[in-house]
């Protein structure tokens, strides 16, 4: 810079300083304004944008993709170009250089001129960053797995639902639909052995929270209990667990109470007068309390499947026989009522289901309506088949 040009950068300093801008009220005025339009915006972001509620952390979870936040997540995908052995690179000595880059660059670039075109170096360098930051940024996005949504229970109900489905799931084949325990049928190296109710009153009001926890996670081996906990070879997260354990809670301990909408989420719904059954709002919650524990792969259980209305109607060694529209005598139908299916020797194919306790009558009604009515798969498809009945005159 000439003796010139820093004479006529000292008269516009001098005379921008004697023009001047007052604090007050100037400088504080266009302060409150972008303060209060910051704060609009992220009371906005809160209410319509959020954060997703995921569940506690969980080490034995390895299905758990971490990432950091938004802002970080350049460097997040930045890593995946390191190879493990140098991460330290990664993660350290290439993050100081850039650092240490843009703290030099006003000393490698030390043009006075302010105007981006007569400042191409520092322009150029900083553009680099800052498009290298917004496509790692995005490509982070893209092609980083999303976690499971909706699987973490946080209000009352979403855990009762969740809790009912996991006990339906994994429960029920042995304790029965309500805990009530008793002579175990059908189950693989447990045949023939009595359990106690875990829902009774001794049961709930002596153990915690935290020893259910324990039971369902570690599992009771010499009672012939597995383990259901991730850490421990099972299934289940701990989240899960959590809900399961809040359901029995609330289900059976009659110290606790919950709001009646959370009390009866996942309750099977009572058919109203001239309703006709449906799978979506009836027979899905039915199969869901006394049947999916052991119509589920992995099981015994000649091959049918009951986890989505498709396998219900078409899975199974006797496929055809399972289910008929309008027939009462089909297999199922027949096997909810207590009854069992031999073959043309005298042995027994089917035994009744569920093996050590039938539905309550209420249920099988239910069920045989659904049956009677061809099997409707969704409320509409149900209330699609009613037949307005003329009033009399």
């Amino acid at each position: 810079m000439n003796e010139e040009q820093k004479q006529k950068y000292k008269q516009k300093y001098d005379q921008a300083k004697q023009n001047g801008v007052k604090f007050w009220p100037d400088i504080i005025y266009k302060d409150l304004l972008v303060s209060f339009a910051l704060f609009i915006l992220l009371i906005g972001l809160a209410t319509f944008v959020g954060v997703a509620f995921e569940p506690k952390a969980d080490p034995s979870d390895s299905t758990y993709v971490p990432r950091p936040e938004w802002y970080f997540l350049f460097l997040f995908e930045f890593l995946k170009f390191v190879p493990g052995k140098i991460e330290w690179m990664g993660t350290f000595v290439i993050p100081l250089l850039g650092i240490l880059v843009l703290i030099a660059l006003p000393f490698l670039d030390r043009n006075p001129l302010r105007h981006w075109k007569s400042r191409l170096t520092g322009v150029s360098i900083m553009g680099v960053v800052v498009l290298g930051m917004v496509g790692l940024t995005i490509r982070s996005v893209i092609t980083t797995p999303k976690n499971g949504e909706g699987v973490a229970a946080n209000t009352p109900t979403e855990k009762m639902l969740l809790g009912g489905d996991l006990y339906g799931t994994y429960c029920v084949e042995c304790h029965g639909p309500d805990g009530e325990g008793g002579i175990i049928a059908g189950v693989e190296g447990l045949e023939g052995v009595e359990l106690k109710s875990i829902s009774s009153s001794d049961e709930m009001y002596t153990r915690s929270d935290d020893t259910l926890h324990a039971i369902i996670d570690y599992g009771q081996q010499d009672l012939g209990m597995p383990p259901y906990g991730l850490a421990y070879g099972g299934e289940l997260k701990k989240f899960e667990i959590d809900a399961l354990v809040f359901y029995m809670r609330y289900t059976w301990d009659d110290r606790a109470e919950l709001p009646a909408d959370a009390a009866s989420a996942g309750a099977i719904p009572a058919l109203a007068e001239n309703e006709i059954p449906s799978y979506e709002v009836h027979i899905s919650k039915i199969i869901q309390r006394y049947c999916i524990s052991c119509h589920r792969p992995g099981k015994e259980n000649n091959n049918y499947l009951m986890g989505t209305y498709q396998e219900i109607l078409t899975t199974g060694d006797n496929a055809a026989s399972n289910l008929i529209g309008g027939d009462l005598n089909s297999y199922l139908t027949l096997t909810i009522r207590g009854e069992e299916i031999f073959d043309e020797n005298g042995e027994r194919i089917v035994q009744q289901m569920p093996p050590t306790k039938l539905m309550k009558d209420e249920y099988i009604s239910i069920f045989e309506k659904w049956v009677l009515n061809g099997m409707p798969e969704t409320a509409a498809d149900a209330e699609a088949l009613i037949v307005d009945v003329p009033a009399e005159e």
